[in-house]
């Protein structure tokens, strides 16, 4: 237990009307009464010392990433970290290295094809090179640690441009958190990012921006299976691009980079003619600069998108994106990825919630409300509550498009979801004689993701049979929370069970909580 659970166990046990000399008498009792045997005792201090080691260990190689990855693109390039490695010991590695390179990527299958490390590959990749190694293997790590992080030279310049480069990306990260489900504030920090960094080490250049985002072609599949449409873009080019929609049978090269998966850089697009300009009153003779497309890729490289710039805007008759400048677009991109898929795998969550919540609120009748909480991360450790689902006995729903965000401070009554939050576990509480379960759901560490704030009135508790459903609608949208939360996973492929998961996948989620309910029939039958 931690010290929050510990204490909320405690509090649960006492009840709330318990007067302060049996609290400390119930307090001298356990300090009697508990005690710990020499073994249990060793064996709670490795467990402790392996953990700590654990995340030492994980700090060590992420900021060995971070030193190689300066310019926050958020991967490293597998020949060339593969190239230094090869000459670690003087080159009498090799072997080891070699038989690391297969076992990585067995374990990374998308490896062999995009030859991009993220930081857990990395880490995976050091840690299998060091256990094919005879003697200590945390030797061998910090060995490893030691050899490659001298094989990195940065000047002054050079690791202030990209500190500062990484905050950008951080705020795009931090949007995606306290955004509920919106993606507006992501499209804002993306070109807030561009702008900063044009100002800042791009020469003051006049840029255009604009985000992608792949589509399956409903409407016209001669033109293609899938299209692009543009779901954002800087401020003066809304007009003119915002909603369009661009197929494969149209002028333009954002295909050939989502099928290439590379960049790709026109620098003089009047003399490119394969360009696709959505602005058809522009005159030809302003039709000059320079235009990259970048694919956006989810964590499983594959692409799902573009980012695209261009000068057109700038009247420098130079105006041309350096390659210091193009990869801290790459970076942009691998931070709006996660930005993206984050909302995604809350739009998911919400999903399961909604779908549960009908299957509950017939069964239910002693339920009044059920309130939906997400947790968002602000810095520091801070958090605070989003308030993005109310749903009423009578089965009507409220969908908080933008959520009502609570902060501890300011919420008093409503500590007790906050008590949940960092205990990760059930907290009874009573406001003004109406009585709250306040039921976590956890991710994959068993962090709180979010909350179900239940209200059942002036019951103490529900009858029997609600709560059995209760419980096991709970457990339903945790098994299904786990599942979404697995598959963001990079290592892991999707995995469907009803061949409804197959074709409908915008529903996915929603199908996912009545599958564990299928299943779980199946087992008792």
């Amino acid at each position: 237990l931690t010290l929050p659970q510990f204490v909320q166990l405690m509090d649960n046990f006492v009840g709330e009307d318990i007067s302060l000399p049996t609290v400390k008498r119930l307090t001298a009792f356990i300090k009697g009464e508990y005690k710990q045997t020499k073994e249990e005792k060793m064996k709670q201090l490795e467990k402790v010392h392996h953990m700590s080691h654990v995340a030492q260990r994980k700090q060590l190689l992420e900021a060995l990433f971070e030193k190689w990855d300066s310019n926050a693109r958020g991967f490293l390039d597998l020949k060339e970290v593969a190239a230094v490695l090869s000459r670690f010991k003087g080159g009498t590695g090799k072997v080891a290295l070699m038989k690391a390179k297969e076992q990585l990527c067995s374990l990374y299958p998308q490896l062999s094809r995009v030859g991009k490390l993220s930081p857990q590959a990395f880490q995976t990749f050091l840690e299998l090179m060091a256990s094919e190694f005879t003697g200590n293997e945390d030797e061998t790590i910090d060995n490893l640690v030691r050899f490659l992080t001298t094989r990195v030279e940065k000047s002054h310049t050079e690791s202030l441009q990209s500190s500062t480069r990484r905050k950008w990306l951080q705020d795009i990260q931090q949007a995606a958190e306290t955004s509920g489900t919106s993606m507006e504030p992501v499209y804002k920090a993306v070109f807030k990012a561009l702008s900063q960094d044009m100002e800042a080490h791009g020469d003051n250049k006049r840029i255009s921006a604009y985000i992608a985002l792949l589509e399956e072609n409903q409407l016209s599949p001669e033109q293609g299976q899938v299209l692009l449409r543009y779901v954002a873009c800087t401020a003066d080019d809304a007009p003119h691009v915002l909603n369009q929609e661009l197929h494969r049978d149209m002028k333009g090269v954002s295909f050939a980079a989502i099928d290439q998966g590379q960049p790709i850089y026109i620098p003089r697009v009047q003399l490119h003619g394969n360009v696709h300009f959505w602005n058809s009153d522009r005159p030809v003779e302003e039709r000059e600069g320079s235009l990259l497309v970048l694919p956006l890729h989810d964590a499983r490289w594959r692409v799902f998108g573009i980012l695209g710039l261009d000068t057109l805007q700038d009247q420098c008759e130079k105006s041309i994106f350096l390659t210091h400048e193009i990869t801290f677009y790459e970076g942009v991109c691998h931070a709006f990825s996660k930005a993206y898929h984050h909302i995604c795998m809350r739009e998911n969550v919400l999903q399961v919630a909604v779908t549960a919540l009908d299957w509950l609120y017939p069964r239910t009748p002693s339920i009044h409300t059920v309130t939906t909480y997400l947790v968002a991360h602000g810095k520091d450790k801070n958090y605070a509550l989003c308030k993005m689902i109310t749903t009423h006995n009578t089965g009507q729903k409220e969908i908080h498009s933008s959520p009502v965000v609570l902060l501890r401070e300011e919420n008093l009554l409503r500590d007790y979801l906050f008590k949940c939050t960092e205990s990760s576990e059930v907290i009874l509480n009573s406001i003004h004689g109406e009585h709250h379960i306040a039921v976590p759901l956890h991710d994959l560490s068993r962090q709180t993701l979010g909350i179900f704030d239940i209200s059942i009135g002036q019951h103490k508790k529900l009858p029997p049979e609600e709560q059995k459903d209760l419980q096991k609608m709970l457990k339903m949208v945790q098994d299904a929370c786990s599942e979404i939360l697995q598959k963001c996973l990079e290592e892991t492929e999707p995995k469907h069970v009803l061949e409804a998961e197959r074709v409908a996948n915008v529903r996915h989620a929603g199908i996912l909580f009545h599958r564990f309910m299928l299943q779980e029939l199946r087992e008792c039958v």
